[in-house]
């Protein structure tokens, strides 16, 4: 240990010499530091330091060596990510100090005084409860906590209170060719089948062409058409936000529903349906299908299936402009009870497990929307839900 720190303090820059090291050697064999820390301490930079300027490194040298610290160099300078600053901005409050905050009272209320804001604010803003800002307990902003606000500009749900979301988020298309974590599924679904002989007669009828055949006398061969599920499946999907904890539920049954079902057309929303929906979530910005020629293309006899977590503001179901990523004219419990009003069979299911449903009020109303057709997506809740479309 002796000869490192004798080592450390000739690499740091501090002149010390080996005479000057068989001093400090001969002085502790007289024991005169006592045994304590402190008294060695000042022995040592006695006998090695002779000159104040390297009293610094000597200090440094001697807390790396004796005291586990870590020697600091001169002029060092440490590129912090951008990330880990804004990170250490982030407010974590307890229980106590939640329940003290108090929300601005409603929608209206809300952005009224958003847009207030936005008028008086000049500048930057971290901390404290009134302006637009990051790591406070204001409505609006980033990394903060309200228990009804509008997020602008963060990368992704913390608490799950907004009712608003001011940021262009991307979602990516579920994938139909994964591997299924259990084929039960598909034999959950295998339910909801309605066999029918349709289309061009290429399959033999060996009964038939038996029956001609010793009719007639010689080799009459009968074809029919091709025996195939008729049932035909209109699925909606909940995509991004707090739908990413469930990526991989709805990925197994995405993929064998297109797997069981060879009439199954698909799209995808968000938290809830609103005028349009898309089916490529990395252009779904640009190429949107319009909520009513989904309602117009598609017969009353298809069989809907929507699957989402329904956790959202309530204001996203009931209230005009309430959706998170745009303002919507007509209320999203609009849209649902047109569609619910033109396809007589039609369920949810739902990722989140059923004993938390009560905890999120958006889940009891659009499971009152849907008349109680709300299932938790399970193998039992999938067994019900089929049966309940089979009707």
């Amino acid at each position: 240990m002796f000869v490192t720190f004798f080592h450390e303090l000739k690499q740091a820059g501090v002149p010390v010499t080996l005479r000057e090291y068989l001093t400090l050697m001969e002085a502790l064999e007289r024991d005169l530091a006592q045994k304590r820390v402190e008294d060695f301490y000042y022995l040592s930079r006695a006998c090695l330091v002779k000159d104040e300027r390297n009293l610094d490194k000597f200090d440094q040298v001697f807390g790396h060596v004796f005291k586990g610290l870590e020697l600091m160099s001169d002029g060092i300078e440490a590129e912090i990510p951008e990330e880990w600053l804004r990170k250490l901005a982030e407010k974590y409050l307890t229980e106590e100090e939640k329940a003290e905050i108090e929300a601005l009272g409603g929608w209206d209320k809300l952005m009224e005084t958003l847009k207030e804001r936005l008028r008086e604010q000049q500048g930057r803003h971290q901390g404290g409860n009134k302006w637009i800002g990051t790591a406070g307990t204001s409505p609006f902003g980033a990394y903060g906590y309200n228990p009804e606000g509008i997020r602008i500009g963060q990368d992704e749900s913390r608490h799950r209170r907004a009712v608003k979301v001011w940021d262009k988020r991307e979602f990516k298309d579920l994938d139909d060719s994964v591997e299924l974590g259990t084929r039960n599924i598909k034999v959950a679904l295998r339910r909801l089948r309605k066999f029918a002989r349709t289309g061009a007669a290429d399959e033999l009828d060996l009964d038939g062409t038996i029956r001609q055949t010793a009719d007639k006398g010689w080799l009459d061969l009968k074809f029919r058409p091709e025996r195939r599920n008729a049932v035909k499946v209109l699925a909606f999907f909940d995509i991004g936000g707090s739908m990413d904890w469930h990526i991989k539920t709805s990925q197994e049954l995405f993929s064998a529903a297109r797997t069981e079902f060879k009439v199954m057309e698909y799209f995808y929303f968000h938290n809830c349906l609103y005028e349009s929906v898309w089916k490529d979530n990395r252009r779904r910005w640009q190429e949107r299908t319009p909520t009513w020629d989904v309602l117009h293309k598609f017969p009353a006899d298809y069989k809907v299936i929507f699957v989402g977590d329904a956790s959202m503001s309530p204001y996203e179901i009931a209230q005009p402009g309430g959706s998170v990523e745009h303002f919507n004219e007509e209320a999203g419990a609009v849209w649902m009870q047109r569609l619910l009003g033109i396809y007589e069979h039609a369920v949810w299911l739902n990722p989140v497990p059923e004993q938390h449903w009560d905890y999120t009020p958006s889940i009891a109303m659009m499971k009152q929307l849907f008349s109680d057709r709300m299932y938790p997506l399970t193998l039992e809740g999938l067994d019900e839900a089929m049966r309940e479309l089979v009707r």
